[in-house]
């Protein structure tokens, strides 16, 4: 069976590991999700990330952080631009997470970056997620 927005798969099952408390979890591979991955690493939402590629598609685990009492690094994470809405911004437009706490991923010409990234680079994109 086709799925038809393999990076809304991705997030929740983000969302459904931390939630279970699980040490980390293991998604189909795409380039896009390695690229979604490193931005949360970056920002240090997620402690690592590893890619297999054995098998037909591959896998990529994702290893979650929590902190020193367990408590939730994620406490929220949500797709943004979804298939049958694409929402794009301009690098002016580009809206604060939490007011600053959070991140918004953003796929742009310079690539898969933070809302941080983009603003100092000056440039807009795909709005495809927010993590706080």
């Amino acid at each position: 069976m086709s799925m038809s927005d393999p990076l809304a798969d991705f997030l929740t099952r983000i969302r459904n590991g931390i939630q279970a408390n699980f040490t980390s979890v293991d998604i189909p591979l795409s380039k896009l999700k390695v690229r979604v991955a490193d931005v949360l690493k970056k920002e240090g939402y997620i402690a690592d990330y590893h890619v297999d590629e054995q098998g037909v598609q591959g896998t990529l685990t994702i290893d979650l952080k929590y902190g020193p009492n367990n408590e939730k690094v994620i406490t929220g994470i949500r797709r943004v631009s979804k298939p049958g809405l694409r929402q794009y911004k301009k690098s002016d437009a580009i809206p604060k997470v939490m007011s600053g706490l959070g991140v918004a991923v953003l796929s742009t010409s310079h690539g898969v970056i933070s809302d941080r990234e983009a603003k100092k680079l000056n440039v807009g994109g795909e709005l495809l997620c927010e993590v706080w």
